[in-house]
């Protein structure tokens, strides 16, 4: 296979959802030069893999933080200063104007870019319903794609689903990051707004997260690959 182009590679970005950070050292070392973004989330944050946020930017990598920071506007601010330090890339935080507008204040010009997750993907409107909101889906990303752009969020996270629509909304700016992720043939577990990878590009994501269908493929390092080459066709 030809080398993939690295700005394609980094549009892929897999999800390190291991316990332990031996775990996702290994993993790392599988998928090697065919992976540069990783995703590292709550399992393997709290399971003490944030100083590797550290190690894999000083090795050239780049480095999600989804975290999906929320609670009140001081709290928060820490949490995103404590962060800043690690090197990583992206940061999340739930889309509440509260929540949003603290974190990109703390911040500052060389914190993380601040990511705002819209609605999780594996909620549909029905589930939105039993949390007691009046929205569903579709119309709540909407609102809290324009709070999110009105303060200053760098990007949405958002199912492939909405990419198209908040693209044309929210304009070439900001960043569209979309789990959800499932290339042809491949469970989709728990989650119900789902899209393939080349779909997703098409449709307006900027980067893609993907977790179980690289690691738990019999072969990682091949599995991404064929990723990079699906985002690289549908450009």
């Amino acid at each position: 296979m030809a080398q993939a182009d690295p700005a394609d590679r980094d549009r892929l970005i897999v999800a390190l959802d291991v316990p332990s950070v031996e775990a996702a050292e290994a993993m790392i070392a599988r998928l090697g030069d065919s992976v540069g973004f990783y995703k590292i989330g709550y399992q393997l944050a709290y399971a003490g893999g944030l100083p590797l946020v550290e190690k894999l930017a000083r090795a050239g990598k780049k480095v999600f933080v989804d975290l999906k920071l929320h609670d009140i506007g001081n709290t928060v601010a820490r949490g995103v200063e404590s962060l800043s330090s690690l090197g990583a890339t992206f940061l999340t935080v739930h889309a509440y104007p509260q929540t949003m507008r603290a974190a990109v204040e703390a911040r500052g010009t060389s914190g993380p870019k601040i990511l705002a997750v819209t609605v999780l993907t594996s909620y549909d409107d029905r589930d939105l319903t039993d949390a007691g909101y009046a929205l569903g889906v579709r119309d709540l990303v909407e609102a809290r794609a324009r709070q999110a752009q009105a303060i200053g969020v760098d990007g949405l996270v958002c199912s492939p689903e909405e990419a198209g629509h908040l693209r044309g909304l929210i304009g070439p700016d900001m960043a569209l990051v979309t789990p959800g992720i499932r290339p042809a043939g491949t469970a989709a577990g728990d989650q119900k707004r789902i899209m393939t990878p080349g779909r997703a590009i098409a449709a307006g994501a900027n980067y893609l997260v993907v977790g179980r269908p690289v690691m738990e493929a019999a072969d990682p390092k091949q599995a991404a690959d064929a990723i990079v080459a699906e985002i690289a066709a549908a450009k």
